[in-house]
């Protein structure tokens, strides 16, 4: 809906201003100019970009299309899903290998849809519990693993936006590009014999390209490309959130302080408190959560740790 009524107001604004201006809509109706810029445009990133990154722009570009957005069911599900997995953890890391040598067949991973409906977090979680049951590990060993891996992935991941960035930088050099082919027409209709008044449209249609690539670049490529840095950096959230909750774990704490060390890590606007998250542990585990028993609980957890 936000993006939407963005939408709204760039459009009514730059086309509105127009009309108010006394434009009419055929004299920026010009398809081959759109036709050369665009079609310029998508050639340069298929040129500029391997495959594997194309098909990644293409994912982001989907979720944003379908407003794909991380809410507060999904970082409950993410907690809930990492609680029972230290749960079963603490029984021997062997007791995990049915659920994450095939989570999406794993009752434990179906209890939580979302989860599994991301199949880059979904890996990330699955290949490091592989990584703490095939052999001794220490904190600031696998701290270190993570980090660069977490670097490695968001850089990958950051690529499709870059690249929607520096095609929307070219845009306006296309829309030049169109413009000089425009005008290069309007000279061949001047040997030709045309009139003052057929020469200033065609020099009016050539341009819109100056405008229309200027337009792609502000109005549209540059809001993409943040919009997908923004989707990139929510999932490096959720990732980070994993890593914290995987390393204090490995140090030893408890559960519960290993999942509420992974919810520091959640963006504000979501971030559960530690009495919900504390609910919500309660209700899966199908205890009564009375304030008084809660204290007493947390106290003495405090104490272990």
């Amino acid at each position: 809906m936000q993006q939407l009524i963005g939408i709204i107001i760039v459009l009514g604004s730059v086309f509105g201003g127009f009309f108010m201006m006394g434009g009419v809509f055929h004299q920026i109706w010009q398809p081959i100019e759109l036709f050369v810029i665009a079609g310029a445009g998508l050639g340069a990133i298929i040129i500029g970009n391997p495959r594997h990154v194309l098909a990644e722009m293409m994912t982001q570009l989907k979720k944003i299309v379908t407003r794909k957005k991380y809410d507060s069911e999904f970082q409950r599900q993410l907690l809930l899903l990492m609680y029972e997995l230290l749960q079963l953890a603490a029984g021997g890391l062997k007791a995990l290998d049915a659920h994450v040598e095939a989570p999406k067949d794993s009752p434990l991973f179906q209890r939580y849809p979302q989860v599994l409906e991301e199949p880059k977090l979904l890996a990330f979680i699955v290949d490091n519990f592989r990584l703490m049951a095939m052999g001794k590990i220490n904190a600031h060993e696998l701290e270190g693993v993570l980090e660069q891996e977490l670097e490695a992935i968001h850089e990958e991941l950051n690529q499709p936006a870059k690249s929607i960035a520096k095609i929307g930088e070219a845009m306006p050099g296309f829309g030049i590009l169109a413009a000089v082919l425009g005008i290069v027409i309007t000279m061949n209709t001047v040997s030709e014999g045309a009139t003052s008044g057929e020469i200033a449209e065609h020099v009016g249609a050539a341009m819109v390209g100056t405008f229309i690539g200027i337009f792609l670049c502000y109005g549209v490529l540059d809001p993409i490309a943040n919009v997908m840095k923004q989707l990139v950096n929510q999932e490096a959230s959720n990732k980070e959130c994993v890593k914290v909750v995987l390393v204090t774990h490995v140090a030893g704490k408890p559960p519960l302080l290993a999942i509420d060390a992974g919810r520091r890590l959640v963006p504000l606007n979501i971030k559960p408190s530690f009495a919900q998250l504390e609910r919500w542990i309660n209700e899966l585990e199908g205890r009564d959560s009375e304030p008084e028993s809660g204290s007493r609980r947390g106290g003495g957890r405090a104490k272990a740790a």
